[in-house]
């Protein structure tokens, strides 16, 4: 061992770096142990180590380890490491070999596969392996460049992940986008480098023995083998001599009061009120305990959460347990029917509040401490969809209250951010809920001993008058005094209710014509439509029951763009390097640029994308609800990599729908909702790609795309006249055309179709259609057409690209950012727009929200839906005729 550490040693002056010098005994596990460290030296690297003889083998993988098999990662071997290497996090002095942070990214065992031992495989130069880490998991291989296999100087492989049930088709590299903490600290690189934070907990197995509060991992896996070596090792201590911990078994929670409206003094954070189970949850050495607000134990109805949070460290943290609806809203019904019917892994737990680290009391430190060391806890932990963190915002608390009112949550709770934890009802925590307001049409009251209790109301869906439920309070004295009267006015014999869960005649409903409106306010929407916690308000006389329909919830407000031409939209300030809430999404790194300017030399950041997205939601969400949807990010801006994403990925926001199309196991991304918008920003989404199906039928064609692709040197003005010329085409046979530029040098022609009513309009029948319109098109005019996309051919010419047509092709969707410079947009048109003076760069994000305001393009798009039989036979017979 020690000729295999000289050069490591002869490298290092550990008189001046804190690294271990390979002097302490390390005695090798029954199983070998790899770790994968995070290093910000001359370049950010991460280094590779794997167990073997012992000492680490080791690689620097400069781009760190990617989930996806396409990519071929260069990782430089280097020289063999102490085993005692595998628990240094910290800090190299500037100046010595591989000055800079050192973070425990990944760490956990690896086992060799094929026939060959590791020191075979190694030598051969096609070393495959298993990872069974805390991140990282499944096969991989490492593969000696060609050139590096007759033992020369030179030692670069290529590391590369097998495809299994744990890679990815795209974006391997997101991995570690979203771990950007230490598994063994939770620490970030800033924090280690600044010596701050909980130090690691080793993971090398000293002398074989390893003490309780020295597993870093929970009861299964790591922790488990911890525990294992030391019954054979190490005789257990009794009971009475074992250390107790400083931890309490339960600490009474901190309360809130009740006020109407949110404080609006500085200080003070806000939160979403969660509509569930208040938990405390307690984990010491992978033991996990869940009680609630008055101590007792419900472990046993949240298992699925409790195997989840075996995986954290030490610690009593403060949250709520939810069920969450299809749009990702907490629903206290829904938890309720979890509940009753055991069926609770779904739920989740929303964590707010860190009491205890490890033996530390950090009650007494302030609230957004707690909550920044609660952040790195749970982010070191890995993502895991049961275990999430509470965000908060630092802006005025009306405001906050207004968007979760919005968004048709429970409410808010503000607390002061630079005060204790403090058990008991306190003035430092306060809730303000929402109390949404709507207009309903009385159908009935009931009695109880003759005396007026309760009026059974309704709203108008559709052709049915429905029962929305009961307004049960509202009414003192005066009030029944005056509404009696109007009520016996309208009685009736006869239910004026129609459809589904329409109460039935008990002796204690009076039955009345639905013509007198109620204005009242209610807590929220249960799952079956009923309004919850009704109370009166009064009557309104200036509405005609008729009009009287369910609100939809509100858009979120516009972002103000005073010229549609130059303005940008209204800045929002916010705290550099902070987060920004947009939609109800919190924006992290908002002012990264995304593109370096929109023909102005200003950067568009990722707050800026956001907002776009806020400004033409209402309008572009239409266009891609129901598909499923591809996206191209740029999390480091136009300059950095471009990924394009399909399909869900670990941590994927809620706000997202996941479909599942037939022949793909993976579910595809679906935003049915303009708040996902936000979250497509949140993670650098500039380009939004749907298909072209009908919505919420992927396996139905609803609508055909020309895409019109120039070649070099044609003008902008001859792709004006080829797009209408289809629609002069496509108008002859019978089909209506709408035209957006595409954010590039083209343009596109869409037609939507209609999907007739017991018939299925195949996907080639669709393509086909579209082939023969550009075919017929090329035959007609050779010298300015084609069809075939051989780029040596396009010289002057337009490539009819009709194979966007396809299952699943995709085109870009009207008003999507295009990840190209001037951060232009596929603008909408009308067909008076599309002239030869047309110039596509002057659609940016900058420009665009205030030009929709003025814009009547594709207002009438739903109403050029045609059948697309008839245009086939009317398409057959011009053929004939030429």
């Amino acid at each position: 061992m020690t000729d295999n550490l000289s050069t490591y040693r002869a490298k290092r002056d550990f008189k001046k770096t804190g690294e271990p010098s390979g002097e302490a005994q390390v005695k090798p596990s029954n199983r070998r142990r790899f770790v994968i460290q995070k290093h910000d030296a001359t370049s950010l690297h991460y280094d590779l180590r794997l167990e073997l003889d012992g000492v680490f083998k080791s690689w620097a993988v400069t781009k760190g380890p990617s989930l996806d098999p396409h990519d071929k990662r260069l990782a430089v071997e280097v020289e063999d490491h102490p085993l005692d290497y595998g628990d240094f996090e910290g800090t190299i002095p500037k100046g010595q070999y591989g000055g800079g942070t050192v973070m425990l990214w990944d760490r956990g065992y690896w086992e060799p596969e094929g026939s060959k031992s590791p020191e075979e495989a190694l030598r051969k130069g096609d070393f495959k392996f298993t990872l069974e880490g805390k991140r990282l998991h499944g096969s991989f291989v490492l593969v000696r460049m060609r050139h590096d296999r007759d033992g020369g100087k030179r030692t670069n492989w290529l590391l590369i992940k097998h495809r299994d049930d744990f890679s990815v088709e795209e974006n391997g590299a997101a991995v570690l986008e979203e771990n950007a903490t230490s598994v063994a600290s939770a620490r970030t690189m800033e924090a280690i480098a600044s010596g701050k934070g909980r130090k690691p907990k080793p993971f090398m197995l000293q002398n074989g023995e390893v003490e309780a509060d020295a597993v870093w991992d929970s009861s299964h896996g790591l922790a488990a083998e911890g525990r294992h070596t030391r019954t054979k090792t190490a005789k257990k201590p009794a009971a009475a001599e074992r250390m107790k911990s400083a931890m309490p078994d339960f600490i009474p929670p901190q309360l809130c009061e009740t006020l109407a409206r949110p404080p609006s003094a500085d200080g003070w954070i806000h939160e979403i009120k969660f509509d569930g189970y208040r938990i405390q949850m307690r984990i010491e050495d992978g033991e996990v305990t869940l009680k609630t607000r008055k101590g007792l134990d419900w472990t046993g109805k949240y298992p699925a959460i409790a195997r989840s949070a075996s995986a954290l460290p030490d610690a009593i943290i403060d949250g709520e347990i939810c069920a969450l609806d299809e749009n990702g809203a907490p629903d206290f019904a829904a938890l309720q029917a979890a509940l009753s019917e055991g069926k609770t892994d779904a739920l989740v737990y929303f964590a707010f509040d860190l009491l205890f680290v490890g033996d530390e009391d950090v009650r007494e430190l302030p609230l957004t401490e707690r909550k920044e060391r609660l952040a790195a806890l749970l982010s070191g932990a890995g993502e895991d969809p049961r275990l999430r963190f509470v965000e908060h915002f630092e802006t005025g608390g009306d405001a906050v209250l207004r968007s979760a009112c919005r968004l048709s949550l429970e409410g808010i709770v503000s607390k002061r951010g630079d005060v204790p934890y403090q058990s008991g009802r306190t003035e430092t925590w306060a809730k303000s809920k929402c109390r949404a307001g709507h207009e309903v049409v009385i159908g009935a009251y009931a009695k109880t001993n003759g005396k007026f209790r309760s009026l059974l109301v309704g709203v108008n869906r559709g052709d049915h008058f429905v029962y929305v439920g009961r307004v049960g309070t509202g009414y003192g004295a005066k009030t029944v005094e005056t509404l009696l009267p109007k009520l016996r006015e309208m009685e009736t014999s006869k239910s004026p209710f129609t459809g589904i869960g329409a109460p039935k005649k008990t002796s204690d409903i009076v039955w009345l014509k639905p013509e007198l409106v109620a204005e009242i306010e209610f807590a929220g929407w249960t799952a079956d439509g009923q309004v919850r916690q009704a109370a009166f308000k009064g009557l309104r006389e200036d509405k005609p029951a008729a009009e009287v329909e369910a609100e939809k919830p509100a858009s979120p407000a516009k972002t103000e763009v005073p010229d549609p031409e130059t303005s940008k939209p209204a800045p929002k300030p916010f705290r550099k390097g902070g987060k920004v809430e947009v939609m109800g999404v919190m924006i992290s790194s908002p002012d990264k640029p995304l593109w370096p300017g929109a023909g102005d030399g200003e950067p568009v950041t990722k707050v800026d994308l956001a907002r776009y997205y806020e400004a033409v939601g209402s309008w572009l969400i239409d266009h891609i609800k129901g598909r499923p949807c591809s996206i191209i990010r740029i999390p480091d801006g136009t300059g950095g990599e471009q990924f394009f994403q399909r399909h869900a990925m670990p941590g994927t926001s809620n706000l997202l729908e996941l479909v599942t199309v037939l022949g793909d196991k993976k579910p595809y991304l679906q935003i049915d909702r303009v708040e996902g918008l936000a979250a497509i920003a949140q993670i650098g989404g500039v380009e939004l790609h749907p298909w072209n199906c009908e919505p919420g039928q992927p396996e139905v064609p609803g609508r055909l795309v020309f895409d019109l692709d120039p070649g070099p040197d044609v003008k902008f003005s001859t792709i004006v006249e080829a797009a209408r010329e289809i629609r002069d085409r496509l108008d002859n046979l019978g089909l209506v055309s709408f035209c957006k530029t595409t954010g590039g040098k083209g343009l596109h022609v869409v037609t939507p179709l209609a999907v007739p009513k017991g018939k299925k309009l195949s996907w080639d029948i669709a393509k086909g259609f579209a082939h023969d319109v550009c075919e017929q098109m090329a035959r007609d005019n050779p010298g300015l057409y084609l069809i075939k996309m051989a780029k040596n051919q396009r010289e002057g010419r337009i490539f009819l690209d009709y194979l966007r047509n396809d299952r699943m092709a995709t085109a870009v969707a009207p008003l999507s950012p295009r990840a190209r410079p001037g951060a232009t947009v596929s603008m909408p048109l009308t067909w008076t727009q599309v002239k030869a003076d047309l110039d596509p760069k002057r659609f940016t994000v900058r420009t665009v929200p205030g030009l929709l305001a003025t814009s009547s393009a594709w207002q009438d798009y739903c109403d050029g839906q045609r059948p697309l039989e008839q245009a086939i036979k009317r398409l057959g017979k011009s053929r004939q005729v030429a």
